[in-house]
């Protein structure tokens, strides 16, 4: 197989890859938004989902010392989760914003921004893949140790 050099090549968006990436664009805006909403959702559930949990029968007997700790817990726990959704969905947004702007002004820049922009989403899930990958290992390298250890 010959190495293809894109560059030196001049490769070129032909009408049809340019429909697609409008498309995408859209789709992406689309997903982004809805995105930034569940992390509205995710941060505003953050302080009332705790409240309501430890009042269910399982938590509800519990000392208010841990109850509340559980709570702080809990909030804590939910806008990281709302924080670490949000960027990926801006990084979507922005895009698709720039993608579109690229296709309507025939940019180069906006363009090469917006591919750098899916780029960083990539990133972020690959990242995060590993991190939760590298998790599942540690717990079964924990789990081994520990039915060996009995």
């Amino acid at each position: 197989m010959e190495n293809l050099d894109l560059l030196s090549n001049d490769l070129q968006v032909s009408p049809q890859a340019q429909s697609y990436l409008t498309e995408s664009a859209r789709w992406g805006k689309f997903l982004a938004i809805m995105g930034f909403i569940v992390c509205g959702f995710m941060m505003i559930l953050s302080f009332f989902m705790p409240v309501f949990l430890t009042q269910l029968p399982p938590y509800n007997s519990v000392s208010t010392e841990f109850s509340s700790g559980m709570k702080v817990g809990m909030t804590i726990v939910y806008l990281l989760l709302a924080l670490l959704s949000f960027f990926p969905c801006f990084y979507l947004y922005k895009f698709s914003v720039k993608m579109q702007s690229a296709v309507k002004m025939v940019s180069q820049e906006n363009f090469d921004e917006s591919l750098m922009n899916l780029k960083s989403v990539f990133k972020f899930y690959g990242i995060f893949v590993i991190i939760i990958l590298s998790f599942y290992a540690l717990a079964f390298i924990i789990g081994i140790i520990a039915a060996a250890m009995r």
